[in-house]
């Protein structure tokens, strides 16, 4: 059984369906991650300072409109979709934030200490000269870069121009704030406060862990259900048709298959339980087909050994009777009858334990160089007077280069002596047989034997080589008897105990030709 190709395996589509979606997933994960920090810090006003500006006027239209209107609900309302956390402080002491937990920690504070630092008289605070880089636990002077001293708890502030200065004096965390004045009739009612700098990473992760929770479940899900479908279910489903196929194997049937696509493992074991039912299948039919011949045999036996046993118990029925007045003549001729029929028996009897013995492995073969031509010649020795009273003429060739064979001599001559007393049985007086022999191309030497009498049926050929299976009324007009009808069947099976083959057909002159197949030497 040969293995699965290695990207065909189910364990290395399991790998790489797993390592395909832990990419997608990070892919995704860090896509979104990429588009929401965009959102954060990439918002239509670009920049903290331009956002704080945009944020201040639309508060001061507001105000001017709706002066005691929900701030932190309008603030809510009109600026949920922006990211980027802001926070407004009115001089009434109301704030307002899209992300309150968005800022960093203490930001409102800061920007209340800064307020009071600072009043909102004088020049405007917030204007982009008011732009301050704080240090949180310092202390604020009242004019930028003064080093003055206010109450313990107030932010110290120091000049920084643009939205990322340089940061306070004393060492710690800094929080770039852009400013952004609300003027309402003239007058500065509050300032818009916007970090310059990205929040901590616990707030981004406070602001997109939700988002990234949600959407990376839903990717895991998405993943899961497309490994399901794409690699376990066929593999499932294929596991079903197997067990489906070995439990009907379970219930006798041996004609069931496994489906063998796939390429995998699965594939894999069920090619091999598909070798397996097929060969439990052919051990079936052999059986069958076994067990039918089982009894053919027995049938055909007990035909062919209740013919003489009939004659027999006849004729010696009849010799016994005291009351049937019998002269010698005839009690000899029947005496004679019963001998004959007993021989016949007697070789019944000994064919078939010769074809058992044959068959079944029993009789041990001796494997040694045989002449051809010492078979041809006893084959002629012991069939010369037949030959003779028949006027039957028998022909030798062979052809120059035929190497001698290898077997049991004396099976050999045996299988050739059966084989060529068939031939002699169905040949006409005045007819001829003809033995032949020469080199085959595949190492092998091939005897033919052909007579010259009527041939064989062709719905006959299949089976000239069952047991007791005679041809004797198709080949009508013969004058020699038939035999057993076991001679053929032990031509083949000596022939197949050599590793050879035997066949018969007919020719186009008339007359049958046998030929047997056998190893050389």
């Amino acid at each position: 059984m040969s293995d699965p190709v290695w990207y065909r395996s189910l364990y290395w589509r399991i790998a790489f369906g797993f390592i395909a979606m832990l990419a997608i997933l990070l892919l995704a994960q860090g896509l979104l991650f990429l588009w929401l920090t965009d959102r954060i810090f990439g918002t239509p006003a670009r920049t903290p300072a331009q956002l704080a500006a945009l944020v201040a006027e639309d508060v001061a239209e507001e105000l001017q409109q709706r002066p005691g209107g929900d701030l932190d609900a309008f603030v809510r309302d009109h600026f949920s979709r922006v990211y980027q956390p802001f926070l407004v402080v009115l001089s009434n002491g109301q704030r307002a934030s899209n992300r309150p937990t968005g800022l960093p920690p203490e930001f409102g504070r800061i920007v209340a200490g800064r307020m009071r630092a600072e009043p909102l008289g004088g020049g405007r605070f917030g204007d982009p000269g008011h732009s301050r880089s704080v240090t949180p636990g310092t202390e604020t002077g009242s004019e930028p870069g003064a080093g003055a001293k206010t109450p313990q708890g107030a932010p110290a502030i120091e000049p920084r121009m643009g939205s990322g200065g340089p940061g306070g004096r004393r060492g710690g965390p800094r929080f770039p704030i852009d400013y952004a004045p609300i003027m309402v009739s003239d007058q500065q009612v509050g300032v818009v406060a916007v970090p310059s700098n990205p929040p901590p990473v616990s707030v981004a992760l406070r602001e997109l862990g939700p988002t990234l929770t949600w959407f990376g479940l839903g990717l895991l899900g998405l993943g899961t259900t497309l490994t399901a479908l794409f690699v376990f279910r066929p593999a499932h489903k294929r596991l079903r048709t197997l067990e489906h196929a070995a439990r009907a194997l379970g219930e006798g049937r041996t004609d069931v298959r496994a489906t063998e696509a796939g390429g995998d493992e699965v594939s894999s074991l069920a090619r091999t339980f598909n070798r397996m039912a097929i060969d439990l299948d052919s051990r079936a039919t052999a059986l069958l087909a076994s067990d039918r011949a089982r009894r053919q045999l027995l049938a055909d036996v007990s035909h062919e050994l209740m013919t003489p046993l009939s004659a027999i118990r006849g004729y010696v029925e009849t010799l016994g009777m005291a009351d049937v007045p019998l002269d010698q003549d005839t009690r000899s001729r029947y005496l004679g009858i019963v001998e004959q029929e007993t021989h016949k028996l007697e070789a019944i009897i000994g064919d078939l334990l010769d074809l058992a013995r044959l068959e079944g492995g029993g009789d041990r073969l001796r494997a040694e160089p045989v002449a051809v031509e010492d078979l041809f010649k006893r084959v002629a020795d012991r069939h010369q007077p037949v030959l003779r009273d028949r006027n039957i003429s028998l022909d030798f060739d062979i052809a120059d280069g035929t190497p001698r064979i290898l077997g049991d001599a004396a099976r050999l001559e045996q299988a050739l002596q059966n084989v060529a007393a068939n031939a002699i049985r169905h040949t006409p007086s005045g007819g001829s047989v003809r033995l032949a022999a020469s080199a085959a191309s595949d190492d092998a030497v091939s005897i033919t034997v052909r007579d010259t009498g009527p041939g064989i049926p062709a719905d006959h050929l299949p089976r000239v080589f069952d047991r007791f299976y005679k041809v004797d009324a198709a080949r009508a007009g013969t004058a020699v008897p038939s035999g057993s009808g076991l001679g053929l069947s032990i031509v083949r099976a000596i022939i197949e105990r050599h590793g050879g083959s035997v066949s018969a057909t007919n020719v186009p002159e008339g007359g049958a030709l046998f030929e047997l197949r056998l190893p050389a030497a």
